[in-house]
């Protein structure tokens, strides 16, 4: 499926800030057999005192910029055309769970793709027995890794309830969960927790997702959204498996990869620091256009 991509990020400033450093992580990720990035571009505003563009340690394309004048407001706006590759259904090649601790000793290489470096604890998911317990309830014996992943996965898609409301981008996965509700960075955060606790590698996935209409209703511009998944390491042969846990399904042509991370906090469209006071108000649109192949 071939898409035209746009995203458009907005900070207002109750009072201007005088200097600024952002990282950005916008851009659609080149991935062979995946996705194809034909052209992106993206566009800042106020232009940035220093603009560098490099690749971080996971692969993923960053963005950095420094602002030294007042700026009483900021605007990131994104366009892309990426073509994605349909996955189709998921054959399991992935060994039985026992056996995956193996497969992992037998990797020697480290570069940002390697499961050991979604293993263990990161910032946004701390080691905790509560998840290690809510994971083992959803195993049965003799599970394959990318069967455990599935039924992990689709219990929490059945335990948990979509709420915009109850969480924000700081709260602590623990508290989503204890709460059950939660937003699709939450949903991921949990997932990857109990993965984690099996000794299943598991990393965040941040990306695009097209949404479609009611039926019987328009498409609204600007109504699409930037979404999170997990990535889960399911053995030398099978490698990593997408899987979205908001919407209990295979990742496949509809989602989008921008960036791949331990959580979140690898992975945030936008983060850095800035100089000023008083408040400021955020506002972002996404639209997502499906286009006949080429």
């Amino acid at each position: 499926m071939l898409y035209d991509i746009t995203l458009s990020i907005r900070y207002d400033y109750v009072v201007p800030a005088d200097s600024g450093r952002q990282i950005l992580r916008l851009a659609p990720r080149h991935l062979p057999g995946v996705q194809h990035v034909h052209a992106h571009h993206l566009a800042v505003e106020p232009d940035a005192d220093e603009r560098y563009e490099q690749v971080d340690f996971f692969g993923n394309r960053q963005c950095d910029v420094v602002f030294h004048s007042p700026h009483s407001h900021l605007c990131y706006r994104l366009a892309a055309r990426v073509e994605r590759y349909g996955g189709g259904p998921s054959l399991d090649f992935s060994p039985a769970l026992d056996r995956l601790a193996s497969e992992l000793s037998a990797i020697r290489q480290m570069d940002g793709d390697q499961p050991i470096h979604f293993l263990g604890p990161s910032q946004r998911v701390p080691a905790d027995p509560v998840f290690r317990d809510y994971a083992a309830g959803c195993l049965r014996p003799g599970m394959s890794v990318q069967q455990a992943v599935l039924a992990i996965g689709a219990a929490l898609n059945r335990d948990m309830t979509f709420d915009a409301e109850a969480t924000d981008v700081s709260t602590p996965v623990r508290h989503a969960f204890d709460q059950r509700k939660g937003v699709c960075q939450d949903f991921s955060h949990m997932m990857i927790a109990c993965l984690r606790s099996l000794g299943i590698p598991a990393g965040y996935v941040s990306g695009f997702l097209r949404t479609l209409p009611p039926e019987g209703k328009e498409r609204l511009e600007g109504a699409d959204a930037m979404h999170a998944w997990v990535r889960a390491w399911c053995g030398q042969e099978a490698g990593w498996v997408e899987y979205d846990p908001t919407n209990a399904l295979m990742v496949d042509q509809d989602h989008i990869v921008v960036a791949y991370g331990r959580d979140y906090s690898d992975v945030a469209p936008v983060k850095g620091v800035l100089r000023s006071s008083g408040s400021q108000a955020t506002s972002h649109a996404v639209d997502v256009i499906p286009l006949k192949n080429v």
